[in-house]
């Protein structure tokens, strides 16, 4: 299941694989309230869930979901597109009514997304050559670039592809990078976008993996 955190004040996904449950909605709600993993934590996620949050019905493709109040309307607005984007996920839920406004899905909260979404891989995943990188993005002209970095942060390999929507809107983006390592080691997956105007990275989304060997 995708469960969706914070980092810099923007939602970012990640991912656990969980036994199924009739109360799968539930169930993310949990592991949401529970926090990152550790080396979800060290690249900078948090959970801004309180612990005790459930969805108490889902009727109508609309999951009720009751929260405490806070005082920062900052922090109340991305616990709630926190849950919006976590259970939205599933095929029975469109919407999520939190008692205190009409019932809201994840075109509302779209502003909190970074320019650049990975998802998949995410944090602490083992990939393969070739890798596939996927998200959404709204970067110049649609295009984004990824490459692949080894242990000592040196550059394998690199490829750019061109999200479904260029521009000013979001669009879906899919790439396979192909890579060759002697030795499994851990490295980084960095998604980018290559400034119109000096060629440097912008708006880097990296994902600390494990990079299996490949010749």
């Amino acid at each position: 299941m995708e469960l969706w955190y914070v980092r810099d004040g923007r939602l970012v996904p990640t991912r656990r694989t969980r036994p199924a449950t009739v109360a799968t909605s539930r169930l993310a709600l949990a592991e949401l309230a529970a926090g990152p993993t550790r080396r979800e934590a060290d690249a900078g996620l948090v959970t801004l869930l309180p612990d005790g949050a459930e969805v108490s019905r889902i009727a109508d493709g609309v999951a009720s979901v009751r929260l405490a109040a806070v005082a920062d309307p900052v922090t109340a607005r991305l616990r709630e597109a926190q849950v919006v984007y976590t259970l939205t996920q599933f095929p029975t839920v469109r919407q999520v009514d939190f008692g205190t406004a009409a019932p809201a899905g994840r075109a509302a909260h779209t502003d909190l997304l970074p320019p650049i979404v990975v998802t998949g891989p995410v944090i602490g995943d083992r990939v393969n050559s070739p890798v596939t990188v996927t998200g959404s993005a709204d970067v110049f002209e649609g295009t984004v670039s990824v490459r692949v970095l080894d242990a000592a942060g040196r550059q394998l390999a690199t490829a750019f592809t061109t999200a479904t929507c260029g521009t000013g809107c979001r669009g879906a983006y899919r790439v396979a990078v192909r890579y060759r390592l002697p030795a499994a080691q851990a490295g980084t997956i960095e998604v980018y976008e290559v400034s119109a105007d000096d060629g440097s990275r912008t708006k880097v989304v990296a994902v600390p993996v494990t990079l299996a060997a490949a010749r």
